[in-house]
């Protein structure tokens, strides 16, 4: 039927379902009772799954709004440290479209259900006395350990999760990575093989535990990025 009207540029009135238009210059031509959910077809050639939609049209997806800038964890969405949600944030009360999934460092907060936008403007961290990550390694100056601490995302860990820095400034986390997506950084691996070196291990124990990195699973690398010079560093652990 929509293929019948695209070629003829009539309407079509399929039984109970919404009127077929070539254009939507003729929906004015309609009585008023049908003009409301008639269907314009597209220009293009239309396939199975696309007829199927304008007869029975699926609801748009619900536009959310930009996630607030974090220097310090660029696509927390990507990490799974942010995802989607109706529900209203408990720090704020409104409806924000998102929700933060990570970890809450607090006495008496709450453990779940904060908006990504009452942690960047600091309003979880004063309301509960609260931290998103448990600690950042390094020599960093005080508003840098307060920017990643309490105005951004954590992410879960095995263990306590621990913000890595470089360059005298919090690293970028970029997320979980395991032995096969660390092949693309061959700087955070040896920042990995510095730290197991560390431990006093053998070679071949680094080495193997290096191969054992799953990112779904344990042993696991939380990958990050300088900020400044663009080095890749990573740590790993487990339970």
């Amino acid at each position: 039927m929509a293929e019948l009207a695209r070629r003829t540029g009539a309407a079509v009135l399929p039984l109970d379902c919404p009127v077929i238009l070539t254009s939507e210059a003729d929906r004015r031509h309609l009585p008023e009772s049908l003009r409301a959910e008639a269907i314009v077809l597209a220009p293009a050639a239309l396939t199975g799954s696309a007829i199927q939609l304008l007869i029975s049209p699926q609801p748009e997806p619900r536009r959310r709004p930009a996630l607030p800038r974090f220097p310090y964890h660029p696509n927390p969405v990507a990490t799974g440290s942010v995802t989607t949600s109706d529900v209203p944030c408990v720090c704020c009360g409104q409806e924000r479209g998102w929700v933060y999934t990570g970890p809450v460092r607090s006495v008496g907060g709450p453990d779940s259900g904060i908006c990504p936008y009452c942690i960047a403007f600091g309003k979880a961290a004063e309301r509960y006395d609260a931290t998103f990550a448990e600690a950042i390694e390094g020599d960093v100056q005080k508003d840098v350990v307060t920017a990643v601490l309490r105005h951004t995302p954590g992410f879960l860990a095995w263990q306590s999760p621990t913000w890595l820095t470089h360059c005298g400034d919090g690293a970028e986390f970029l997320g979980l990575a395991g032995a096969k997506e660390l092949e693309r950084y061959p700087d955070a691996v040896d920042d990995l093989r510095r730290r197991c070196a560390e431990w006093a291990w053998p070679a071949d124990e680094v080495e193997d535990f290096l191969g054992s990195l799953d990112k779904d699973d344990q042993p696991t690398a939380y990958l990050f990025r300088c900020r400044a010079c663009a080095t890749h560093l990573a740590y790993a652990d487990s339970t």
